[in-house]
């Protein structure tokens, strides 16, 4: 016999279940023991909403400690928006049918989001957090369907948080269009290059931008030839809407206003693919587009060790090796990382960004080194080609809103205009080091595949009571898996012969 808990009508009790083997060792005992205190303690706490000492429980764990997942939502919900104020805005995102306004959220989307619309597609969101950067503290709303992806940012976030938390910072902030224009030789199109980069041109453009817009300000114009083709980039800052609207309206008046004052220009197209939007492009990896934010971590090699399950050296060698080396003979273009775009996509789902545009803004470059005589590590992310905005698009949607809310940013910062969307790409920023932390540190101590087995499968029905083992795995006792620079593997004979690779579980937070 053994004793598992549920919950009924907000009672927490126990129940007998029977499982060949369940009690095989002291570990298990003292796990079931460790859940019945805990929902012990939830019980006698939850009208309050003094659930128990946060530190004790785990956000991710709650499904595992009611009966019901919808409750384990609602539970969650209300711990995080107790721990953090701006966290109430969770309170807006739909979680169940009587919270979701469908004809609201029809009306927000017509002649404005979608067109032809025959419904709405619910995407589970999550939270990773505490997330602490530049000394303030979020619970970051994550939209996604793959599983083990929260777990692992989690972990990172639990490490960054144990360090001191991480600092971010943009560097700049610019948005890009690209008209092309045709001369009638490329002796006129060198020619025009040079009338367009003179100073006192530049300024004639900067005024007819700034009457399109009261936000946004154009700040310079790079002309490039390829024949008799000239191709400009301008770039503009955009306050705190991510922008590509605003300087397509305010490059258009500036295009009407050059076709006057040159008579043989003629326009090709407003935009010639030198913005670079949507696109792999080496111009946004080397000049940037968007936020171009740095964020970093310096981490005690003991958080290093108990969080990430590995140590400073093998995470700054696979770094090195994968992130850095791999990329490189891979002909990467901004991939200098092991998933940014994972996290990133699930962020800019969450908070009403563009998705297609995670191609640019998940341009990332990892660096780690070992600091201090390998006493800590020194870890950060330079993304120079973040899009994000907090007006406009898909941020004004209620669940959208909801998401930024959470984050503090919502809207436009009226006192301070961009600050918004500058504090986003900054958070975005430390979720994708958090992100990066945990994956490497899973690769380093081969976690990876075990990680996903475990959380990216539904759990199998089966009749019997006897615990049935996963398809290629044995039993946690007989594999063993140290750390790269002390590698061992102990597994049976035909599970090698069969080519199958054995590995322990990812360690979640």
């Amino acid at each position: 016999m053994a004793l598992s808990v549920c919950a009924k009508r907000g009672r927490f009790v126990a129940r007998s279940t029977r499982k060949v083997g369940f009690f095989s060792n002291r570990k298990e005992i003292n796990h079931q023991w460790r859940v019945k205190s805990t929902a012990a303690s939830l019980e006698s706490n939850v009208e309050s909403l003094q659930l128990i000492d946060r530190s004790k429980v785990r956000l991710h764990k709650l499904e595992d400690m009611v009966e019901s997942k919808a409750e384990a939502v609602s539970i969650r919900r209300k711990l995080i928006a107790e721990e953090n104020s701006n966290a109430e805005s969770v309170f807006r995102l739909p979680s169940s049918n009587e919270n979701f306004d469908v004809d609201n959220f029809y009306e927000s989307i017509h002649g404005a989001n979608c067109e032809n619309v025959v419904g709405y597609l619910p995407v589970p969101v999550g939270v990773v957090g505490p997330l602490q950067v530049n000394d303030e503290s979020y619970y970051v709303p994550m939209a996604t369907t793959e599983g083990a992806l929260l777990a692992s940012a989690n972990r990172g976030a639990r490490a960054i948080a144990k360090s001191g938390g991480a600092f971010a910072k943009v560097l700049r902030d610019n948005m890009t269009r690209s008209p092309v224009v045709e001369l009638p030789s490329t002796m006129e199109a060198a020619k025009f290059a040079e009338y367009v980069e003179k100073p006192e041109n530049v300024e004639n453009f900067k005024k007819y931008f700034a009457s399109t817009t009261n936000f946004g300000q154009l700040e310079g114009v790079r002309a490039t030839v390829a024949g008799k083709y000239c191709f400009l980039r301008f770039s503009a800052s955009t306050g705190d809407a991510m922008g590509m609207n605003m300087v397509g309206k305010g490059c258009n008046v500036v295009m009407e206003n050059i076709l006057k004052d040159y008579p043989s220009v003629k326009l090709v197209a407003l935009s010639s693919n030198m913005c670079t939007d949507k696109k792999p492009s080496a111009m946004n990896w080397v000049n940037g587009r968007g936020k171009s934010v740095v964020c970093e971590v310096r981490m005690p090699k003991e958080v290093v060790e108990s969080v990430l399950g590995t140590t400073v050296e093998d995470i700054v060698k696979v770094n090195t090796v994968k992130n850095l080396v791999g990329s490189s003979l891979a002909g990467s273009i901004g991939g200098n990382n092991a998933h940014a775009s994972n996290l990133v996509t699930a962020f800019y789902i969450a908070t009403g960004q563009d998705p297609a545009q995670n191609v640019v803004s998940s341009n990332c470059m990892v660096v780690m080194e070992s600091v201090e005589e390998g006493k800590q590590l020194l870890v950060s992310v330079t993304m120079p080609s973040v899009e994000v905005g907090t007006v406009g698009g898909g941020t004004t949607l209620t669940s959208q809103k909801a998401c930024l809310e959470m984050l503090g940013v919502a809207g436009a910062n009226r006192k301070v205009p961009g600050e918004h969307s500058k504090k986003l790409a900054e958070i975005l920023a430390a979720t994708v080091l958090a992100g990066e932390l945990s994956l490497n540190a899973a690769l380093a101590s081969n976690n990876l595949i075990s990680a996903h087995m475990d959380l990216n499968r539904k759990p199998t029905t089966t009749t019997t009571s006897v615990e049935t083992p996963k398809p290629g795995f044995q039993h946690t006792q007989t594999r063993r898996i140290t750390s790269l620079s002390k590698r061992k593997y102990s597994m049976p004979k035909e599970e090698t012969e069969s080519g199958q690779f054995i590995d322990p579980k990812l360690p979640v937070p």
